[in-house]
């Protein structure tokens, strides 16, 4: 393999080619915002502290912009894509720009929010500008199909970076908070300017770095504790006592809470992913 080169990066003007060669509209229903500046994916690939040992999953790897980026550092990236005319054109774009990379490079034609196994070595890390639609779900997924991934570090909506990222007491704490918690140690890693974008989104960026932790060591299963999560926060105002009664009798949803030392009438944004754990063991002793 001739690593004597590394990647070209796409501009603006590789990008809009590639677009143009396509007949490509990018479409709001796919979150479709590609990338067109290169020292932003480089930014990326940095931030995430990936090396030539980790194998990369992407999600969404549109024209390639991020996947070139990937391929100057990582020894292989698995690229997940829903879209079949960029699942297609995507190896010719690395043969193009990376001839000498085009071997670590796998592409997957599958919808990341359903898919059940990645083909090829497990991956240790996810880097990727993730849809902004279906960002949350495609990130709970992933951390709960994949145990090989060690860490991440994902582009989002500036506002769902700050929700994924958020601690207890926060006003934007909420189920992503909780439910990322369950897998990670969360935090914002920084911001992404729209004018790096074709085309430019109406909403700021926001990078999320991940580190996987162990789950909470807990007689609850996974669901049972994602249950009431769910539940808490699907009435913000309401105190955990009446939030709960969706999921058992009042009589249980009480003698859970004592259990697990937690004011009745506290809200399901004030409690910590441990605190959450506790009250699901007490329901389902």
């Amino acid at each position: 393999m001739s690593t004597s080169a590394g990647p070209r990066l796409l501009g603006p003007a590789e990008v809009r080619r590639l677009a143009a060669e396509l007949d490509l509209r990018p479409t709001k229903q796919r979150g479709q915002n590609f990338v067109i500046d290169a020292n932003t994916v480089r930014r990326i690939v940095r931030d995430s502290g990936v090396t030539d040992t980790d194998v990369v999953l992407e999600v969404g790897p549109g024209l390639g912009s991020l996947t070139l980026a990937l391929l100057e550092t990582v020894s292989h990236v698995v690229a997940v894509e829903i879209d079949p005319v960029l699942a297609g054109r995507l190896p010719a774009t690395v043969a193009e720009f990376a001839p000498g990379h085009a071997d670590r490079c796998q592409v997957v034609l599958a919808d990341a929010m359903r898919v059940e196994s990645i083909p090829g070595p497990a991956p240790t890390a996810l880097v990727a500008n993730l849809p902004y639609n279906v960002s949350v779900p495609v990130l709970l997924h992933l951390m709960g199909l994949l145990p090989s991934l060690e860490r991440g570090l994902v582009m989002v909506q500036a506002e769902v970076a700050d929700r994924l990222a958020a601690r207890p007491g926060s006003k934007v704490y909420g189920i992503p908070s909780v439910k990322a918690a369950w897998y990670a140690e969360v935090r914002r890693a920084g911001t992404i300017g729209r004018n790096v974008f074709w085309p430019a989104p109406n909403v700021d960026s926001g990078l999320v770095a991940w580190t996987r932790r162990e789950p909470p060591d807990t007689t609850a299963t996974r669901e049972q504790v994602f249950a009431v999560v769910d539940a808490a926060f699907a009435h913000r105002r309401k105190a955990l006592r009446g939030a709960l009664r969706a999921l058992a009798p009042g009589e249980r949803v009480d003698a859970a809470l004592a259990a697990a030392g937690v004011d009745p009438l506290a809200r399901g944004e004030s409690l910590e992913i441990g605190q959450f754990v506790a009250i699901a063991e007490g329901l389902h002793r």
